[in-house]
């Protein structure tokens, strides 16, 4: 029995149990994280032993229902962690971020014997999931793609290439997205980590700005061959992977705006810090009305982003549509990360453009927040058009 379109939502997490977690993490990230990010993140080198920590944690079932082996945090927790992981160092969160994107689609349009094979395992870490939708020719048009997927007898064939898929290299389950008969399906795709075989492979890594120490590649699928019992949701999940893709990205903008606050949080605290120490003509740079209006600012953006991303983590909460509020978090957020790291690279001056500290790396990792899960030119898109949906609603024209 497949799920119909009835989300499933996590109860809200007892106050006392978020605040341990919170804190747990917190200390982690100072004690284990920042003292090893910069490091790491310049030799694009893979964080093994903070993924294993992760997965003692928890993490990787963070959203999924305590019954399959989750944590079952609703997403107002969530978006704490994912904050307080970026604040050390932001990769970490897209560790997370498309595994829990894979686990989600199959929380809410899984059967349930589908359930039960994949989501153990993805809770405990012992099986890392992905998402795969984007394609080479198909960025913001997500909705064009071209990977195909043919039936003949009881097996599916998939054809195609995808790109921009993080994680792509150490997962084994990927929810992927590809074009049927029936309309967008999503198909889970079952493989070995580091996978290069005759109908499946990884063609390349893409090497990137920021946003380095876990990988990004194209994957190429040649008649790929997946049993029916794979497609998401069986007969009535066909046709409707994108339906299934928009549901999950809203926990996924509300990750990516968690991050923003996280990055943007950790550039504001390094700002405030080194102007405080800074002397410029006999005082702080802090008390130089020039930096005191910059740090001003930088504090009013902060403030601003960490409470639309905790409004649109309410709404998501109370089982309510929130692709709205998502993509207002999302927008402001990673727009305001992106000012308030270059603030704190001015405020620094030289030493800020160099790997002596940390603002260098916030500067480079702020765009993908403004480009993943979609462009802020898209999540303009999508309130605008909410915007006159609810308007239509409300007060339609004659």
């Amino acid at each position: 029995m497949s799920t119909t379109d009835d989300f499933i939502r996590n109860p809200p997490t007892d106050p006392e149990v978020a605040e341990q977690i919170i804190s747990t993490i917190r200390d982690w990230v100072k004690r284990d994280v920042i003292p090893q990010a910069t490091e790491l993140e310049l030799a694009d080198a893979y964080p093994t032993e903070m993924v294993e920590q992760m997965k003692e944690f928890g993490l990787f079932g963070a959203t999924v229902p305590v019954e399959y082996g989750g944590l079952g945090l609703d997403a107002s927790t969530y978006a704490r962690v994912i904050e307080e992981v970026s604040a050390g160092w932001m990769s970490l969160s897209g560790v997370v971020n498309s595994h829990l994107i894979c686990a989600t689609m199959i929380v809410r349009h899984g059967t349930d014997e589908q359930r039960h094979r994949w989501l153990p395992d993805l809770c405990s870490g012992a099986r890392r999931g992905c998402f795969s939708l984007s394609e080479p020719d198909t960025g913001s048009d997500a909705a064009a793609l071209k990977c195909r997927a043919r039936l003949d007898g009881n097996e599916w064939h998939i054809t195609g290439t995808k790109m921009w898929v993080t994680n792509g290299d150490h997962a084994q389950i990927v929810a992927l997205l590809a074009r049927s008969p029936e309309g967008i399906s999503a198909f889970i795709i079952e493989k070995q980590s580091n996978v290069s075989t005759d109908t499946l492979s990884i063609s390349r890594k893409i090497d990137k700005l920021g946003y380095r120490g876990l990988e990004t590649v194209e994957m190429v699928y040649d008649n790929h061959v997946v049993p029916t019992g794979n497609v998401l949701g069986l007969e009535d999940g066909l046709g409707r992977g994108f339906h299934m893709a928009l549901g999950a990205l809203e926990i996924g903008r509300i990750n990516i705006a968690a991050r923003a606050v996280g990055v943007g949080r950790a550039a504001f605290e390094a700002a405030l810090a080194y102007s405080r120490q800074r002397e410029a003509f006999g005082k702080p740079i802090a008390k130089h009305q020039a930096i005191g209006f910059k740090l001003a600012e930088m504090a009013t953006k902060l403030e601003a982003s960490k409470l639309l991303t905790a409004n649109a983590a309410r709404k998501f909460d109370s089982g309510e549509r929130s692709d709205l509020e998502a993509g207002m978090a999302k927008l402001f957020a990673s727009e305001a990360a992106q000012e308030i790291a270059l603030d704190a690279m001015r405020i620094h001056g030289g030493y800020g453009y160099t790997t002596e500290f940390p603002v260098e790396r916030f500067y480079r990792d702020t765009p993908l927040m403004i480009i993943g899960e979609g462009t802020s030119e898209i999540q303009k898109m999508v309130i605008a058009r909410r915007l006159l949906e609810e308007a239509e609603k409300t007060d339609p024209l004659p």
